[in-house]
């Protein structure tokens, strides 16, 4: 690996984007999907469609896709390991995370992490008059 990445970067080739800023987010998810999923399709759950159009006319339609999905497939499927073939990947849902920059896609049953506390678990910290810290179990 370490020999293929000194070839990578003594290559003078420029680099070569998946998919032109400028292409619809639909058409970028469904580039995702066929060129590195390697997936028949995209199927997109109903109101999809008419989110990724809202996003795009209210100016977020330049911004790259980032894919939500499991780690264990290149399918959406957990149960399903691997690289498998005859597969499409299908989109559940779409949000867009202006500060970080890019339209999150949702695919099959991934769950996303929680949000943290209205109260962080360090107020519940301290130390006694003997120097013993408290509130970390």
């Amino acid at each position: 690996l370490g020999e293929a990445v000194v070839r990578a970067c003594a290559s003078t080739q420029e680099p070569r984007l998946l998919y032109p800023d400028a292409a619809p987010l639909a058409s970028k998810i469904e580039t995702v999907a066929t060129e590195i999923y390697g997936a028949e399709g995209v199927d997109f759950a109903d109101g999809v469609r008419e989110k990724l159009s809202a996003l795009e006319s209210q100016g977020y339609g330049g911004l790259p896709v980032c894919m939500a999905k499991t780690q264990y497939s290149f399918s959406a499927d957990p149960t399903v390991r691997g690289a498998p073939t005859g597969f499409r990947v299908p989109v559940r849902d779409v949000r867009v995370s202006v500060g970080a920059g890019f339209v999150v896609v949702y695919c099959g049953a991934i769950s996303t992490m929680p949000g943290l506390p209205t109260r962080p678990g360090y107020y519940n910290i301290d130390i006694d008059a003997d120097g013993k810290i408290m509130g970390l179990s």
